[in-house]
């Protein structure tokens, strides 16, 4: 119980510091940015190491070559999904879904 206490104390002068203080405010700009990484990610269903290599690049806001990197992985990313859409679509199992979505991922 104390633990609650100590942690609600904490909490509470946390939020009244963020009030009070001149340049605290800005997290309401980082929490902008996270909400539209995330709704973007989202968007282009992204997932595991492309999605948090996206993430990374999106919140650091970015720079030119980045951007072109994370534009050549979104494509990457769009054609694996297309490819593993189309190992569904003819029920690929296995080994041979493997191949089948590396052969087209290469294409």
């Amino acid at each position: 119980m104390p633990h609650i206490r100590h942690t609600l104390v904490l909490a509470l002068i946390g939020l009244s510091a963020s009030v009070f203080l001149p340049g605290t405010a800005s997290a309401g700009t980082q929490q902008d940015r996270m909400r539209d990484c995330h709704k973007e990610a989202k968007e282009k269903a992204l997932k595991g190491d492309e999605r948090s290599s996206f993430m990374s690049q999106c919140l650091s806001g970015g720079k030119s070559a980045d951007k072109e990197k994370s534009t050549d992985k979104t494509a990457l990313a769009e054609k694996r999904k297309q490819c593993r859409a189309d190992a569904r679509d003819k029920s690929l199992k296995g080994d041979e879904r493997k191949a089948f979505v590396a052969d087209c991922v290469k294409a």
